[in-house]
């Protein structure tokens, strides 16, 4: 079976939702394809950023106006965040705005149906097995859905597909880090935590602890590989080996329960040495950038490239400029709002892990607003250069 449609976005997550929901809102026709199934637990520490929050209003989507699934149910609200070293030393700082937890379990179905009334097609349970660029600029895309086989011809696609690439697609190897990371999540019941987030390092790693809704708390961990193994082969014991080198977190950890379910990991994961906006096309979200997790930011690099990247893909599809002009200035615009960025995350990455971090603390207390000030280094800027 043959199809034709405007523009193929692949992946389904916060940055293929939000872009497929603007090229649709503009008359393209719009597919937006997955290969996993909605709604589902996803490793992400649901943590809205303010800059997140101001990007959605830009997307007219207003999150203490959000009708969750269960209509009880409230996005949890923060305004400061604690930092706990191995040694226990601790380090508090505001954030920049008040920021949002919400479950991508929640939030992702949020997104599909805004998708949907913008006029979007989302199919998941979809398999890419092969991107073919045409010598008329355009793609061929053949999908298999289960036992069906589909190609699509399509004028432009995205990759909003996370690190994995579709079957064929790579990337340099100089573009990610050489070191291997497993990212794990887990929903916690139980665990009383004011309006913060609270971050806990831990040997080769760290683990993060937001509200998200219903009283419930996310638990997420970025953590190498050679740390992990040997640790046990679920979640729940994952983070618990992990506990063992905070006595901190390992506290805080005992006041709950795991949530049944909710356990999600990913590997291998690697973190971006420089962005990639594009290989064969363009690349939004985690596809184009993996920024150290401990910054906070990967929703609101996802809605600022799908931003960035709607904007010039619309140009093109409206037949304003041509394919190379597609790609060069998307290329241009995205290096130039992200690379910056991902440098500062990088040098904090490698001090957060210097064998002088136990001095932290002393510092920020001798160095007022020394923390609020790292915690700004690691955001995005305004939202002028994406309206």
């Amino acid at each position: 079976m043959s199809k034709s449609i405007d523009v193929i976005v692949i992946g389904a997550g916060i940055a293929g939702s939000t872009c497929a929901m603007q090229l649709a809102g503009k008359g393209h026709r719009t597919l937006l394809l997955d290969r996993q199934e909605f709604p589902r637990h996803k490793t992400c520490g649901e943590f809205m950023s303010p800059e997140t929050k101001e990007m959605l209003e830009v997307l007219d989507i207003h999150l203490l106006d959000i009708h969750l699934l269960d209509q009880s149910k409230k996005p949890s609200t923060m305004d400061h965040a604690k930092i706990v070293m191995r040694q226990g030393g601790v380090i508090e700082a505001p954030l920049p705005g008040f920021a949002y937890g919400i479950s991508r379990y929640e939030l992702d179905q949020i997104l599909h149906q805004k998708a949907l009334e913008a006029g979007a097609q989302i199919v998941t349970k979809a398999t890419i097995t092969s991107i073919e660029q045409l010598e008329d600029a355009s793609y061929e895309v053949q999908v298999k859905q289960g036992d069906e086989r589909i190609s699509y011809r399509a004028k432009a696609v995205i990759g909003a597909h996370g690190t994995k690439k579709p079957r064929g697609m790579a990337s340099a190897p100089d573009l990610r880090d050489q070191t291997v990371y497993v990212g794990v999540k887990s929903h916690f019941s139980g665990i009383e935590i004011p309006a913060r987030v609270e971050l806990y390092f831990c040997e080769g790693g760290y683990v993060g602890i937001s509200p998200i809704e219903d009283g419930i708390v996310n638990v997420a961990a970025l953590l190498t590989l050679d740390t992990v193994q040997g640790s046990g082969k679920s979640v729940n014991d994952i983070l618990q080996a992990a506990s063992l080198t905070n006595v901190s977190l390992a506290a805080r950890l005992a006041e709950g329960k795991p949530v049944d379910g909710t356990q999600v990991s990913i590997a291998p994961l690697h973190l971006s040495n420089v962005p990639e906006p594009w290989s064969q096309y363009p690349h939004i979200g985690d596809a184009m950038l993996m920024i150290p997790p401990l910054c906070g930011d990967g929703m609101s690099i996802a809605l600022r490239s799908s931003l960035l990247c709607a904007r010039w893909t619309d140009k093109y599809l409206q037949g304003d400029i041509e394919h190379a002009d597609w790609q060069s200035n998307y290329t241009l615009e995205a290096s130039r709002e992200f690379t910056q960025l991902l440098r500062r995350a990088r040098r904090i990455q490698k001090l957060a892990f210097a064998k002088t971090n136990k001095f932290y603390p002393g510092l920020a207390r001798m160095i007022p607003g020394l923390a609020a000030y790292v915690v700004k280094a690691t955001r995005l800027s305004e939202m002028n250069a994406a309206r």
